[in-house]
This record gives structure tokens, C-alpha cells and sequence, in this order.
């Protein structure tokens, strides 16, 4: 996932930026609402964490013209207003989520990964893909009982690819996925990650379509 950021405090975004990139997901950090707005008109995200008290302004207004345009970028709110009143307008105003801080960076990674399930119009975490069987929200793959142990990239590329299992993902379309503005992409990073997938998952699992893309190769289940 493409994560962009919107927090004023450097040592809470720091953390949390960690925790994303750790996950696997790029993320891209703004601290001002003006900024936020330049961000998302550039580039779409997959999610937006945002503080609602910030240089230039409070989050809610600016969330509520993010919804007014029709924009249904998922949303979560990260704030130290923790008021039930607070929740509420947040929620009201098109949030999908309310973090109250300090919160525990484990605990936002869960959050992120229920609210991308649920706008993939998948909100069971569990799912068979041939005969793995796929936890998306403990990350967790099994084969016969065993466990396949992934990288925190190679999980975000496949969990990319599950998130759409019948379109097909360009090279560019999964770097953007993947990574911030300011990471170094090498030219054959994602045919890597890829290669490292098919080699732990099988090779049936990821087709490519020469110069156009890759998507999963077998049909899901529920489990």
C-alpha cells in the first residue's frame, strides 16, 4: 500500500513512518494540511493517517472536503482528542477509523490492515489461494501446515496482488504501491521480489504478461 502520513509531531511520525515501511508499505510524510493536499492531488494513496491538530489547521474541516469531492481514500484518525464527542465528528465527518494517542504501533498495523480489507470488498482475513492458505491479518501462509516465511516487502507485494486478484499490476502501478517519493527503486526491484515469490509460493502463483504486468494466477477462496 501507498500510505500518506499528515502529522506535525516528529517523533510520532518518525515511529510510525518505521512501523509502515517495516510492514512493507510505502509512506509518504507531510506535516501541514496544505502539504496534504498537494500530496494527494499528485499521487493516489491507498490510505491516509491523519493528526487533527495541525500548523495550518484541524483535521475535520479538511477531511470533510476530501469526502465533499467525492474522494473515498480510506482515512484514519490519529489524535490525542479522545472526548466520545471527538470520535464521533471524526467519524461523521467520513473517517473510517479513530486512534487515540498514544496508541501501540502494533495495534495501528492491524487497524491499517482491516480498513484496506474492507474497501478490497474483503473483510475476511482468511482466504485460500490453491493450496496455500492465507492469513491477511496475522500475515501468515501455510502450506500443508507449514508455514512460508515472507519479507515484510515480498508480503506487501502479494498482499497487493491479493487485494485485485483478476487485474493486472504494471511494474510502475506496484512501485508506486511499494514505495515513497523519496526511496531509491532499482529497475528490477519488483521483477525480484517476483522471482522471490514464486520461488517460495510456487510459480503458478504470479503470471506475467510480457511488458504489461503481473496478477495472481489461480483463483481465490474463502476459507
Amino acid at each position: 500500500m501507498r500510505i500518506l502520513l499528515i502529522e506535525d509531531d516528529a517523533v510520532l511520525s518518525g515511529a510510525v513512518t518505521d512501523q509502515i515501511r517495516a510492514d512493507g508499505h510505502g509512506v509518504d510524510h507531510v506535516m501541514r494540511l496544505d502539504e496534504a493536499e498537494a500530496a494527494l492531488a499528485a499521487q493516489p494513496f491507498d490510505l491516509v493517517l491523519l493528526d487533527l491538530m495541525l500548523p495550518d489547521g484541524r483535521g475535520i474541516p479538511s477531511l470533510k472536503t476530501l469526502r465533499a469531492k467525492g474522494d473515498v481514500t480510506p482515512v484514519i484518525i490519529l489524535t490525542a482528542l479522545d472526548q466520545v464527542s471527538d470520535r464521533i465528528a471524526g467519524l461523521r465527518a467520513g473517517a473510517d477509523d479513530y486512534l487515540v494517542k498514544p496508541f501501540d504501533l502494533a495495534e495501528l498495523s492491524a487497524r491499517i490492515g482491516s480498513v484496506s480489507r474492507r474497501y478490497a470488498g474483503n473483510p475476511n482475513p482468511l482466504i485460500t489461494l490453491g493450496d496455500l492458505e492465507v492469513d491477511i491479518g496475522a500475515r501468515r501462509i501455510t502450506r500443508s501446515g507449514r508455514m512460508i516465511s515472507l519479507t515484510a516487502r515480498e508480503w506487501a507485494l502479494f498482499e497487493a496482488l491479493l487485494s485485485r486478484p483478476s487485474q493486472l499490476h504494471s511494474k510502475s502501478q506496484l512501485e508506486e504501491l511499494l514505495y515513497s517519493f523519496d526511496d531509491n527503486v532499482g529497475s528490477n526491484t519488483i521483477e525480484v521480489h517476483v522471482s522471490h515469490l514464486r520461488k517460495k509460493l510456487g510459480r503458478d502463483v504470479i503470471t506475467t504478461e510480457r511488458g504489461m504486468g503481473y496478477r495472481l494466477g489461480q483463483l481465490l477462496g474463502r476459507a
